[in-house]
């Protein structure tokens, strides 16, 4: 895409070798030109002068970079099950560079005693606490977007993009984001980046000089607010006039929708998907709002990426607490109306759901533990549960210590369960050290500055200093979980077995070919005594086994005591 005055009006060349200019051509605002390059194998990296021409005569040209790709990118390995997830809201978690915290030019300035404001937070934060990230035993970064926000406020979340090809100043640049996922990668960790295809902010120049009358939907038309029906592509009962609110309708009034189904927008957004991930070397995609904008283009737009990334992954968002909804979106689900999905995996509301008022409900006939016990025998549904991504809260909920009414062990529960239940797990920054939000959503609090990140801060929990012991006592219990789980193939990709939950306690064990694992939730605060003999089938002869999180060896003939509320990972010999 290129734009400036009267562009419309001309011609591209390129004699550059190995570069075909397939066609240039412009809609009808003629400030637009948009090129299809056609790059052929023998294309050696560099500038790519194109020259542009009205008539017979060059009136400018340009310069057009073209990049190394690196051997194997198209083969590179995504996350998958063997890794965990570290979610970070980046403007919230460290202040690497305050250097970068006020850019002149730019619309919001920083204000860290706003809760909706700019705290400093950047790229360099995250950077240089890799090694905590990576020593608590994360293989994974899922970062909230890191692109341009020139918003007038509240603009610190990243979701209202003013530049697709441009790292926010505030955050770093284009090439610190680059170094920053090369560094991440030589530690061991993936980089999976935040996405947006629905929407755009409203101060996007685009706003004010669109492509074409039809680049947004509803553009200078009366606001009309998307409906938020998550279940009217799967319906078969809905109106076509339904469908077209939730697709085409305003996320709010500060984030325009996108029309994806306008070709030249369509092609953008998924050459600029490519290009991300071949520049920053990227492990994944976590796509925001997967289900509000038109289906069959993103239909397309994962099929375009996975066809040139087989091995790559990419979970979208739907949030929908039924996985009858959740499992539509999947790659390989036979759907009733014949939509056909290429996306490997999703974000498991369901599961999230039920885990809370698994915990919170009193256990009798039909709660307690059966709230999470038969929504995961719902995995039927699903064409690949094992895909799917689970967690226990995110950036976009009341905190999960909160959820649980900080309690502890419930808390350890909830993570333990996270953790070794089918899936790729992810926790959000600051679980680790119990921090809290209010009961009610309130976005700038639940993704409030995790302690340490800034100079002055009274507790710093990347190196411990004045944490409470119960906000230590958490932090290592993860770490503990995290590091074992590194090794443990049952829980990457073994079968599963759950028994009912009786007496408020959960069973469920994960094995294969090398290792079983018997995982306890006890939700009951006084000695309690498990029998083992209903296990006796999955334990086999097997008399022994080690409590991962404590180190003590388990007696597995008849009965384990469990002294109080809280899980227990035991590894069986």
């Amino acid at each position: 895409m290129l734009y400036g005055d009267s562009l419309g009006d001309l011609r591209a060349e390129s004699t550059y070798k190995g570069i075909k200019i397939l066609k240039s051509e412009s809609p009808e605002n003629k400030s637009y030109l948009f090129i299809d390059l056609e790059i052929k194998s023998k294309a050696k990296p560099g500038k790519v002068p194109i020259k542009l021409f009205k008539d017979k005569k060059e009136i400018t040209q340009i310069e057009y970079s073209l990049l190394t790709r690196v051997n194997g990118s198209a083969s590179r390995k995504g996350y998958n099950t063997e890794d965990v997830i570290y979610l970070i809201t980046p403007d919230r978690f460290a202040n690497g560079d305050p250097e970068n915290d006020q850019i002149h030019g730019m619309k919001e300035n920083p204000d860290r005693a706003l809760k909706n404001g700019r705290h400093g937070g950047d790229i360099e934060g995250i950077r240089q606490n890799l090694d905590y990230i990576s020593k608590m035993g994360f293989t994974a970064i899922w970062s909230n977007p890191v692109l341009e926000n020139d918003m007038p406020k509240y603009s610190y979340h990243g979701y209202a993009i003013t530049d697709f090809y441009k790292v926010d100043p505030r955050m770093g640049t284009n090439a610190s984001y680059k170094d920053f996922c090369q560094e991440a990668n030589q530690k061991g960790i993936k980089i999976i980046m935040d996405m947006i295809l629905n929407h755009t902010g409203s101060s996007h120049w685009w706003m004010t000089n669109p492509p074409t009358k039809d680049w947004f939907n509803y553009y200078n038309q009366p606001y009309t607010e998307t409906n938020h029906r998550k279940t009217i592509q799967a319906d078969p009962y809905s109106a076509a006039e339904d469908l077209a609110i939730l697709e085409d309708g305003w996320f709010v009034p500060t984030m325009p929708d996108m029309n994806v189904r306008n070709p030249w927008l369509a092609n953008y957004l998924i050459e600029n998907t490519i290009w991300w991930i071949e520049y920053a070397g990227l492990s994944g995609i976590r796509m925001d709002t997967y289900f509000y904008p038109d289906e069959d283009f993103m239909a397309e737009w994962s099929r375009r990426v996975m066809e040139e990334y087989p091995n790559f992954n990419i979970t979208g968002e739907v949030w929908y607490e039924n996985p009858s909804i959740v499992s539509y979106w999947q790659k390989g689900k036979q759907n009733s109306n014949g939509y056909v999905s290429y996306l490997p995996s999703l974000f498991d509301f369901p599961i999230q759901s039920a885990l809370q008022k698994a915990l919170l409900a009193p256990e009798d006939r039909d709660g307690g533990w059966l709230h999470l016990y038969e929504m995961l025998a719902l995995d039927f549904q699903y064409a690949n549960p094992m895909q799917l991504v689970v967690f226990p809260d995110n950036h976009d909920m009341t905190r999960i210590y909160t959820q649980l009414g900080e309690d502890q062990a419930k808390l350890k529960m909830a993570l333990a369960y996270t953790l070794t239940i089918r899936g790729i797990p992810q926790i959000f920054y600051g679980t680790e050290v119990l921090m809290t939000s209010p009961p009610q959503r309130d976005d700038g609090l639940v993704r409030s500055d995790f302690p340490g990140g800034w100079i002055g801060d009274d507790k710093n929990a990347f190196s411990g200093q004045g944490l409470s012991t119960e906000q230590t006592d958490t932090q290592e219990f993860l770490r503990r979980i995290l590091t074992w789980r590194k090794g443990a193939t049952a829980i990457h990709h073994g079968q599963i077995t759950h028994f009912v939950p009786q007496q408020g306690v959960y069973v469920f064990f994960r094995y294969d070919d090398h290792q079983k694992v018997m995982i306890i939730l006890n939700k009951n605060v006084n000695i309690t005594t498990l029998k083992l003999d209903r296990f006796k089938r999955i334990l086999g002869d097997s008399i022994t086994g080690t409590e991962i999180i404590s180190g003590k060896t388990i007696d597995l003939n008849n009965e384990i005591l469990l002294s109080g509320p809280g899980p227990m990972i035991v590894e069986i010999k």
